[in-house]
């Protein structure tokens, strides 16, 4: 029988948050380092969760999903594009060794009917794990830089939810989202359908309908702290989860 991880942490579910390997500067230190924004903890902490860091250094993605209530992937590079069938673009960014890691821990947490959570790239892992493909450079199919307008810029859209999905009974007709992407959906991976658009089009939130929690957004949520609304699902999505488990 799987480990309870709320039986351990007071009954606030543990929420595991990938993260990033890169090369970072901090006190007398320039070294790789496995690091996050902590707006993503901040985030998971006000919704009622506890947040526990996932570095994408080892392969048992089963017994990590195995010690956290639910999952949030977490925004960051492009996925590999050979994982849907397509060549690189020049504008792509790739990190292959997060790819593997994410892509494992988001098939165990479905095996283990574990709540997820996409952000961002998030969302794109989500589909093109499901079979999807994603439109690797928006300005050459939308002609703007609307989504992503400058290095460490974030871009507001108003997104439209579409009524009885999940992401519509968590935000309402519509919302807004902070946007910091240049890809985004081409074709849904299998079984899941589109819950929020862009005004242009653009895939904004996408689920896979039913009880299972698997809800991805394209936008940044995390940016906004004042409004937990996603988090606060996931944490009690993990938290009904567990407490069937027990």
């Amino acid at each position: 029988m799987a480990s309870n991880a709320s039986e351990s942490s007071g009954s606030r579910p543990v929420i595991g948050l990938s993260t990033y390997v890169e090369q970072a500067k901090f006190l007398a230190w320039d070294t790789q380092a496995t690091l996050l924004q902590r707006v993503y903890a901040d985030c998971v902490v006000a919704a009622g969760g506890i947040p526990v860091l996932l570095p994408p250094v080892t392969d048992a993605y089963a017994s990590l999903v195995d010690r956290v209530d639910g999952l949030v992937l977490t925004g960051g590079a492009d996925v590999e594009p050979h994982r849907y069938g397509a060549e690189p673009h020049a504008a792509t960014y790739m990190r292959p060794d997060r790819d593997a890691f994410e892509f494992g821990l988001f098939e165990a947490a479905r095996a283990a009917d574990k709540p997820v959570l996409g952000v961002c790239r998030g969302l794109q892992v989500i589909s093109v794990a499901l079979g999807g493909t994603l439109t690797q450079h928006l300005p050459d199919a939308l002609g703007d830089t609307a989504h992503q307008p400058a290095p460490a810029t974030f871009g507001t859209s108003s997104i439209k939810l579409v009524g009885g999905t999940r992401a519509a009974a968590l935000l309402g007709p519509e919302t807004k989202g902070q946007c910091y992407h240049h890809q985004a959906i081409e074709r849904l991976g299998a079984g899941l359908i589109a819950s929020g658009h862009a005004p242009d089009g653009t895939v904004e939130a996408a689920e896979l309908p039913g009880a299972e929690f698997v809800l991805g957004v394209q936008w940044h949520p995390e940016q906004d702290t004042d409004d937990v609304r996603l988090f606060a699902a996931l944490v009690r999505a993990a938290g009904e989860n567990a407490e069937r488990e027990a």
